[in-house]
């Protein structure tokens, strides 16, 4: 049985994690199929947005297998692997396309990691997050303690990662962590619409600017602001005014279309 599975209609890839009995559980093969499933989407052309997604309806991920850990803790190191074939956070982020990830159960520790290593976060009314690494006695490694604090604010990681408490879909929304919450029965057809809408805009462009917005996010402000200019400037002077103009009228025919 794939331990990954990948369908593509569209210009949109669906990448599913495929351990439902094991709640999605992140072992070192299925870390290894996702990194090959996500060079592979990133690779081919007519992929224009993915959906990241969990099998069944308990879990996204429920993080590193622990029985794997259990049985030989130099599985540890997957913690802090820089590798996409044993980090699956990095195996993300090797994707140039925008990923939203369809939350359709929990997501705990490395797997809240792996949900927000994701561009997009759409949550079914199942979805839970939790942030349990002081509980089993591991560290972050993948980038949660930074990630989530720039997130939804300090406190609030503070609060999820010194407790290890569970967080509703709703309050995540609240909070910010997830973009909006579906009913659980239709999170793929909300996260196929807005895959489509994403998919309708210049995959070049949506590339670009997927690289500034992350590149800007990761430096202090005013050097994420000089980094814009830079960029700006260098794109900007390759540009028609024809061509801006055919997209501007396009933008205001969808506008009408959709009102």
């Amino acid at each position: 049985m794939a331990l990954v599975l990948t369908e593509i209609e569209d210009g949109i890839a669906v990448v599913t994690l495929n351990r439902p009995e094991a709640m999605n559980a992140l072992s070192r093969a299925l870390r290894a199929e996702l990194a090959k499933a996500m060079r592979a989407v990133d690779a081919d052309d007519s992929v224009r947005c993915v959906i990241l997604t969990g099998a069944g309806e308990r879990a996204f991920t429920a993080g590193l297998d622990l029985k794997e850990l259990g049985a030989d803790t130099s599985n540890l190191g997957a913690a802090n692997a820089e590798s996409a074939d044993e980090n699956p956070v990095k195996a993300i982020e090797i994707c140039r396309k925008p990923v939203i990830g369809a939350i359709n159960g929990v997501a705990i520790t490395g797997g809240f990691e792996v949900a927000i290593a994701c561009d997009i976060l759409i949550a079914s009314t199942n979805a839970r997050f939790a942030d349990t690494h002081a509980r089993v006695g591991i560290m972050p490694g993948w980038g949660l303690s930074q990630k989530l604090s720039r997130t939804i604010g300090i406190s609030r990681a503070k609060q999820l990662s010194f407790s290890g408490n569970f967080l509703d879909a709703e309050t995540a929304a609240d909070w910010g962590l997830v973009n909006f919450v579906v009913p659980a029965n239709e999170l793929m057809t909300h996260a196929k619409a807005l895959a489509r809408d994403i998919a309708s805009v210049d995959p070049v462009m949506v590339q670009t600017y997927k690289r500034i917005i992350d590149d800007g996010y990761a430096l202090p402000f005013g050097e994420a602001m000089a980094h814009e200019a830079r960029v700006s400037t260098a794109a900007n002077g390759k540009v028609s005014a024809d061509e801006v103009e055919a997209r501007r009228m396009a933008v205001i025919e969808r506008g009408r279309t959709q009102g």
